[in-house]
């Protein structure tokens, strides 16, 4: 071997190299990673509520027909859709960034209003027509749908510029995931019983007044867990930002989807995962009523699906550690779409319908957990790549196919009730409950094959390539020049 050879092999990081490394392996408090975690625990105490007992609110307290719970909720989900570029692009234009960051104030306001409109859509007032019902439910939910992009979209973007270590976020991606089935859990257990004790139980002539009180305990809980979120949290990233540049249109938006490949690849994926997820949970309170013969399973199905995982879910830094984040995933979600669909294979029972569904909603869990990490990833990624860097635009799009992927669970659940005849605290027919239980298993089943596919062979961000990635951006760079070449002049 030559000196040179020898040389260059024992060659020692210049000190760029070494402060790139050190911006790299540094980490963040883990105060603020979990503090972090209570803004999904917030979160689920008004976003998860609406998605499980919304349309059991609207067909039986309210008294709205199961086809159009579906259409509302269709509607008002594209419109929610399309208002999160309208929010991402505000939230990315602020040009005075004061002491708390560019995030975290318009979180927190906006959290505020969120708990407020929560309220408001589990409330129906008296003496309202059928027509003037569908109109009240259109008009609550559209403007819910409005506040909450402009709680989640800077919720989710807070992340990136909190850290860029990856043991940062995929702890931030844990702490989330937890909050988010926390608050899931606690939401599937004590809603229904409390909303029973304030109101009188199901079918009585106080069910509207416990759905209000429930609700409205529920709203407080997640404001409340928003400020600890807020108040414990810091963005730390130092991030290079256009003060000249011009107001994104729904052209930069699209720009943004389509040449970021990490990015249209987790999209695809969310439409899967977050319409099982959501159906599964919209489903569970008729399945428990219904199919098993009683609503108190609800609760406690709830309480075994949820608390194991939880459980699940602290293994997220582990798991990515060890085997990455994308082998993770895909796994997992092959391990749920088997649980489910043996779940729809066997005759209905409480035991074996327990057991598959823990282990299928604990096996997509862990992925949906990871996704978060991703979401950070692909904001760098896509400043990499274009040189340019938009983090509530981009995760307004990963949100985009959320609020699609929670309009199609919402057509799913409310269209087969509707098709299979559901009458609302009545005796169901074969079909009827044949299509509870195909939503609540099959068709989970088979979303989560069909995001492991996507995940598998259309995501390319691997850990390597993103260390690369956040080198570069340490460093200033893009993948074509230096941060800054494309500011406006």
């Amino acid at each position: 071997m030559s000196d040179n050879q020898t040389t260059e092999h024992h060659r020692e990081p210049s000190m760029p190299q070494k402060m790139t490394d050190a911006n790299y392996s540094k980490q963040i408090p883990v105060s603020q990673k979990i503090a972090y975690g209570f803004g999904d625990f917030g979160n689920g105490f008004m976003f998860d509520l609406g998605q499980a007992y919304l349309t059991k609110f609207w067909t039986d307290a309210a008294g709205i027909g199961a086809g159009i719970v579906a259409g509302i909720f269709a509607f008002t989900k594209i419109f929610d859709a399309f208002m999160d570029p309208i929010a991402g692009s505000i939230i990315d234009n602020r040009k005075n960034i004061g002491p708390q960051g560019k995030f975290r104030p318009t979180m927190m306001f906006s959290a505020i209003i969120l708990g407020i409109m929560t309220v408001i859509t589990f409330t129906m007032p008296m003496g309202l027509s059928s027509t003037g019902k569908v109109i009240y439910a259109y008009a609550a939910y559209m403007i819910w749908g409005l506040v909450y992009s402009f709680t989640n979209d800077p919720y989710g973007s807070l992340a990136s510029v909190m850290s860029r270590n990856p043991q940062d976020r995929s702890f931030m991606a844990t702490s989330r995931q937890v909050g988010s089935v926390a608050a899931q859990f606690i939401a599937g257990v004590a809603f229904i019983p409390l909303m029973e004790l304030l109101g009188g139980g199901m079918g009585s002539g106080n069910e509207r007044h416990g759905y209000f009180w429930a609700a409205a305990i529920f709203a407080v809980l997640g404001v409340v867990m928003f400020l600890i979120c807020f108040l414990g949290t810091k963005e730390n990233v130092k991030v290079h930002r256009d003060t000249a540049a011009k107001p994104e249109g729904f052209k930069d938006y699209f720009k943004i989807v389509f040449t970021n490949g990490p990015l249209f690849a987790i999209i695809l994926m969310t439409l899967f995962t977050i319409s099982a997820m959501n159906t599964n949970n919209t489903m569970m309170v008729y399945f428990a009523q219904y199919n098993l013969g009683n609503i108190n399973y609800q609760p406690l199905v709830n309480s075994i699906m949820m608390g194991v995982s939880i459980i699940g879910i602290f293994s997220i830094p582990i798991l990515t550690k060890w085997f990455g984040k994308k082998k993770v995933t895909v796994v997992c979600l092959v391990i749920s779409g088997v649980a489910n669909l043996l779940n729809f294979a066997l005759p209905t029972n409480p035991v074996t319908f327990i057991v598959l569904i823990t282990i299928g909603y604990t096996a997509l869990c862990i992925p949906n957990g990871i996704t978060w990490a991703y979401v950070s990833d692909v904001i760098d990624y896509g400043e990499w790549h274009t040189g340019m860097r938009k983090e509530a635009i981009t995760y307004a799009a990963f949100n985009f196919s959320r609020k699609l992927a929670q309009s199609l669970a919402a057509i799913v659940s409310a269209g087969i009730l509707a098709v299979t005849g559901y009458i609302a605290n009545g005796h169901q027919s074969s079909s009827t409950l044949l299509g509870i239980k195909g939503a609540m298993t099959l068709y989970p089943g088979a979303c989560m094959i069909i995001a492991a596919f996507v995940i598998g062979f259309l995501y390319k961000l691997n850990d390597e390539r993103f260390k690369k990635v956040a080198t570069d951006l340490d460093n200033g760079k893009w993948e074509k020049g230096n941060i800054g070449d494309k500011d406006t002049k």
